[in-house]
């Protein structure tokens, strides 16, 4: 598969502050990516320098065949880029700013109509054709944006927060409409911090933090290689939920007590499937009446978790 986007030894500096650090990654044609990070961990640098908007410290950035440095214009040709709440023309209807924007990117005639059709329907806002932008709610608003982006069929899509402010019914057609993209070839970069959402969506990620890129890859692989590190299980006892909670506390293990579950605990502790073993072991040993004990799948709030509070990295 082609390389879409090569990034090497990417830097920004803020002044004194480093936002991104010496990031380095590549990204496949054809995938959606999820760049995801707490605030401040450098995503939206990261976009901004692949936007063309912002020169970086230094490092080498190519995408869709072209170096930044040299054929910036070659390569903003084939970007889309939807910033967070992008504004619309509020006086405008649907349609009209869609023709808009499809006049600017050279396209006329039938061939312009086709499209703005074409993009209503991906964002399935074909019903809101004649309706004026400023009456939009936000979700669809972004939608409308979104359709905005697609019109003259971009290589690379730079999304940020595109599911912001649609409810969960939109959240799964931007799904599909992304993926529908994304089987055309376009490759699809999504900042986020809608994190279930987006471990559904996106095909890899990349887990930022403090500008540095911690972890990387296809989203089952990143999650599995967190449970080898941390693991989550679920204890159902006979009796003895609260003495089990304080023996549990007793070995430095952090424990919560659903509300709606009065037999069960929920266990988080360091290592995966052998420290879950001994932890079973230690607990029959110590006379509770175990009734079940399961361990739950990471999710990308865990992984996120984990690595925002692993120690500094020295330089």
């Amino acid at each position: 598969m082609s390389i879409a986007i090569e990034l090497q030894d990417l830097r920004v500096d803020y002044g004194d502050l480093t936002a991104v650090n010496n990031l380095s990654l590549t990204i496949d044609k054809g995938e959606i990516y999820g760049l995801v990070g707490p605030n401040g961990a450098g995503k939206t640098s990261t976009l901004n320098v692949l936007a063309t908007l912002l020169v970086p410290t230094y490092g080498h950035v190519r995408m869709a065949g072209y170096d930044l440095d040299r054929d910036p214009d070659a390569i903003r040709a084939r970007l889309g880029y939807m910033p967070d709440l992008a504004p619309v023309v509020g006086n405008l209807r649907v349609w009209e700013f869609l023709d808009l924007y499809a006049a600017s990117y050279g396209l006329a005639g039938t061939e312009k109509s086709k499209r703005v059709d074409e993009c209503l329907e991906l964002v399935k806002l074909a019903d809101k054709r004649d309706v004026l932008c400023g009456t939009l709610s936000r979700g669809m608003t972004q939608r409308v944006v979104l359709a905005k982006t697609l019109l003259h069929k971009p290589e690379i899509l730079l999304l940020d927060e595109p599911a912001s402010g649609m409810d969960p019914l939109a959240r799964i057609d931007l799904k599909d409409a992304l993926q529908s993209v994304a089987t055309t070839g376009a490759t699809i970069i999504i900042s986020s911090h809608i994190l279930s959402e987006l471990a559904e969506m996106a095909t890899s990620i990349g887990i930022l933090h403090k500008g540095r890129l911690r972890e990387h890859g296809d989203v089952h692989d990143v999650l599995a290689s967190m449970e080898h590190a941390i693991s989550k299980v679920e204890i159902e006892l006979v009796d003895g939920r609260e003495a089990c909670r304080d023996w549990l506390a007793s070995h430095n293990l952090t424990a919560t007590l659903p509300e709606k579950q009065p037999h069960r605990i929920h266990v988080e502790l360091a290592g995966g499937k052998d420290a879950q073993a001994t932890l079973l072991k230690d607990l029959v040993q110590a006379n509770f009446q175990i009734h079940g004990f399961q361990a739950r799948r990471s999710s990308l709030e865990d992984v996120m978790r984990a690595i925002s509070t692993e120690p500094e990295e020295s330089e």
